[in-house]
């Protein structure tokens, strides 16, 4: 069955979105009976449009400008909650627009004007102007309070891909200038590949901690200047492959939610052996979700069940891949999993899954 919703609304947003339609709805009715057994009126259709037009409206101005403005209001994935000023500015205006456009929808359909409650019932005029005030100093405060949440939980996770960094980068980057160095005396062609690929990938790694996401094509490209300085170091015992539709290659990842996971590929499955081992990586579209696989053919792990949730912590997890769990779930919550996959005859895959996000 085909969504009703428009496509530039991300596929995971559209229940919850209806979901919160709903309520409003619902408070919708509760407001117009409210209305007509105050006023005494005998139609209650009257009181219906006027607030069903002015809560739908009011949504609608305040919760779609979230997805078809989110470059312009700073709202990003997975929730799409602008930080507290642009919201707040969203609100300031989306509130009087709905509540104007609502009102004048009611007007039409009562073959009356609101306005003539000011000369009317001084009071009840007055009565309704701050009844929406206080409405929208509600929202406002939501807005600010969810903007304000989501931006330390945005510090958090750079927090922590820098503390990730600071883990990762060292150890890699001491092992390639040693091999480096012996390279320059013994082959110096392929120490300058070598050098290339360094210099590409320093350059990438620089870039993406700047920024909490980043497109795939250029995470995959980061991978492929990794892997090739690791196979100029291994020789022979390291082959791989990088699989990425051409769909997908805009799609917006968060930035080395991969690294951790090809580290661990070298470092715990195909280097401690001494037969030769291939690292894949590969992206797939799976209905609305996206597919990312670390394959290896190590030594693997003693997995006594096929598939790990994401929830649970196992013993022989490293670091990289604790931190990886714990920033899918502080991104996506129970729509993204890690699973740990065993791979006949021997090795490991690590599968990572998440919502689509709309590309550019």
């Amino acid at each position: 069955m085909k969504t009703l919703t428009p496509p530039w609304i991300p596929p995971d947003q559209r229940r919850p979105l209806l979901k919160r339609l709903a309520i409003v709805w619902v408070v919708a009715l509760l407001i117009a009976l409210l209305n007509w057994n105050t006023l005494g009126q005998g139609r209650l259709d009257i009181p219906l449009v006027y607030s069903y037009a002015i809560s739908t409206l009011t949504w609608a101005f305040c919760e779609l400008p979230r997805f078809v403005l989110r470059r312009w209001l700073g709202a990003q994935p997975p929730h799409y909650w602008p930080p507290a000023l642009p919201a707040s500015l969203m609100l300031l205006i989306g509130i009087p627009l709905g509540y104007a456009l609502g009102t004048a929808l009611g007007d039409g359909y009562a073959g009356q004007s609101t306005w003539d409650l000011l000369a009317q019932n001084r009071p009840r005029f007055v009565g309704l102007l701050a009844a929406s005030g206080a409405v929208s100093a509600a929202f406002v405060a939501y807005f600010y309070q969810r903007g304000k949440a989501e931006t330390l939980a945005r510090q958090v996770q750079e927090a922590q891909l820098q503390l990730l960094q600071s883990q990762l980068q060292p150890h890699m980057l001491f092992n390639t200038l040693a091999h480096l160095r012996a390279l320059i005396q013994t082959a110096p062609t392929q120490a300058v590949v070598m050098l290339d690929h360094l210099d590409d990938y320093l350059r990438s790694a620089l870039q993406a901690s700047r920024s909490p996401s980043q497109p795939l094509s250029t995470e995959m490209q980061r991978l492929r200047d990794y892997l090739s300085l690791m196979a100029i170091r291994m020789g022979q015992r390291l082959q791989f492959e990088l699989d990425l539709p051409p769909a997908l290659a805009g799609q917006a990842v968060p930035s080395f939610i991969l690294q951790p996971l090809v580290e661990n590929a070298i470092r715990h499955g195909v280097e401690p052996q001494v037969e030769p081992g291939q690292i894949s990586v590969s992206a797939q579209q799976q209905g609305t979700l996206l597919v990312l696989r670390v394959q290896d053919s190590g030594q693997g792990m003693d997995l006594s069940t096929p598939k790990i949730s994401q929830s649970n912590n196992n013993s022989a997890s490293s670091y990289g891949l604790q931190h990886v769990r714990e920033r899918l779930h502080t991104l996506y919550g129970e729509r993204a999993s890690l699973q740990l996959l065993p791979v006949l005859p021997q090795g490991l895959c690590v599968q990572l899954q998440w919502p689509l996000e709309p590309q550019a």
